[in-house]
């Protein structure tokens, strides 16, 4: 009986004549004590022999393989007011479709005809640098001109300086002349002269010897004086060559700072005509972001800007859209002490949020539910969060991942390890030991 209640019904029951009854009171509670406790004694050393796969638990979220393909948002390069909607949340769009079509706000390029009247000046501008660099050409042959006038004039001139240097000679030589004949003339007067005193010459012919001496005087002078006028003239002639030097260096010197004037008004005006051109393809190209087409194939997500004759700024996030072609990929945070232990190529299971799975860390291959992966990357510097990053790819070996599963999609991950008993796992766990790291390698 259970004896639940104080009134005790013993008194008024045979129970000898019941087998139940008698079997209950003759069996002995400590062997059936030995039993369980065996029993759970051998189950416990059996699990406790038993393998165990050491493991990383980690979190993380569904991603894209590549860059490209991660969800993007589209900014507007410049400022504009919104004037059209070609798309709405959820459409599909191909690369260059329309998305949105602004118009201008800034005073600078109000200006409907801004591109013709920009063109305008650059044509004026390169029409200003042609005829700069025709008159540096005129100049050059001008230039070129006064170097062979100078060459024939300075020729002209040392001809005459020529002239003039022969001419003296030739006068120097009939001056040394003329004075020979006057030292003869007062020799032969000076004879005839003794001669007369003497008596032996008349006074005719002294009067005849002084004569001639008179005239080689005079002859001498003229001589002298000729010889002088030829010495002026060649200095003259030599100024005159001088003269000519310097002004067609003059010339010459001004007409080449006339050609650099132009040639440096010619690269001034061509640099003006860059600017100018600069400025056309700016236009010209800011005119095509009026309309904000798709960068790549995609779905339209989320609209960020909204209503029409709304103002934005440069670099203004407009729409966010999901590509249509990716490669799914998982990313999850593991702690630096457990950084060592991930290798490129290891295994994962992993976890989707959404999917029922029957999970057992330790034991794999009994889980239920959970995707293989294995290790493409991690980072080698920190995250903000303090964790490392890692990148897993699908296991082209294992199960493919859910068809439906979209990118940010939360997951679960087990980075599976090297096996070992589970006793040693307890031992470790109980120690703070972290897993084992070390590889064998076998002996060479």
């Amino acid at each position: 009986m259970l004896n639940i209640s104080d009134n005790s019904i013993s008194s008024n029951v045979d129970t000898t004549l019941y087998k139940s009854y008698k079997t209950l009171r003759e069996r002995s509670t400590r062997s059936v004590m030995v039993r369980v406790l065996l029993v759970m004694a051998v189950s416990s050393l059996t699990i406790l022999l038993l393998p165990w796969t050491q493991n990383i638990r980690s979190k993380g979220a569904v991603t894209t393989l590549r860059p490209e393909q991660r969800p993007q948002t589209i900014e507007s390069v410049i400022a504009g007011r919104i004037e059209k909607w070609y798309v709405k949340e959820g459409d599909y769009v191909k690369k260059g479709d329309t998305i949105l079509f602004i118009s201008e706000i800034k005073d600078n390029y109000f200006d409907p005809e801004l591109l013709d009247r920009t063109d305008k000046q650059k044509v004026a501008k390169q029409r200003s640098a042609e005829s700069y660099s025709e008159k540096a050409k005129a100049l050059d042959r001008q230039i070129l001109a006064l170097e062979q006038t100078r060459s024939l004039k300075l020729q002209q001139a040392k001809n005459k300086v020529r002239q003039a240097e022969l001419m003296v000679g030739s006068d120097s030589m009939e001056l040394t002349a003329a004075q020979l004949n006057l030292q003869v003339a007062q020799k032969r007067y000076d004879r005839m002269k003794k001669l007369y005193e003497d008596g032996l010459k008349s006074l005719t012919d002294l009067e005849s010897r002084e004569m001639t001496l008179q005239q080689a005087s005079a002859e001498k002078i003229a001589k002298e004086n000729r010889l002088l006028a030829s010495r002026n003239e060649l200095i003259n002639s030599k100024v005159e060559l001088m003269a000519i030097v310097n002004d067609y260096r003059d010339k010459i010197s001004k007409a080449e700072a006339d050609k650099y004037t132009a040639i440096s008004s010619m690269y001034s005006t061509e640099a003006d005509v860059t600017k100018l051109e600069n400025m056309y393809k700016n236009y010209s190209v800011r005119t095509g972001m009026y309309y904000i087409t798709a960068p790549q194939e995609g779905y339209v997500t989320k609209a960020i800007q909204v209503g029409l004759g709304e103002t934005i700024k440069e670099g203004a996030e407009i729409v966010s859209i999901m590509p249509s072609d990716y490669e799914l990929a998982v990313q999850m945070y593991v702690k630096p002490i457990d950084l060592p232990l991930i290798q490129k190529g290891q295994h994962v299971r992993i976890q989707f949020d959404g999917w029922p799975s029957i999970v057992f860390s330790g034991w794999p291959n009994t889980s239920f539910g959970t995707f293989g992966g294995e290790v493409l990357a991690y980072d080698n510097f920190i995250s903000p969060n303090g964790m490392y990053r890692v990148i897993v790819i699908p296991d082209e070996i294992d199960h493919p991942w859910p068809e439906a599963l979209r990118v940010g999609a939360g997951t679960s991950n087990i980075v599976l390890l090297k096996d070992v008993p589970f006793w040693y796992e307890i031992w470790r766990k109980i120690n703070g030991f972290p897993p084992n790291y070390y590889k064998d390698i076998d002996a060479k």
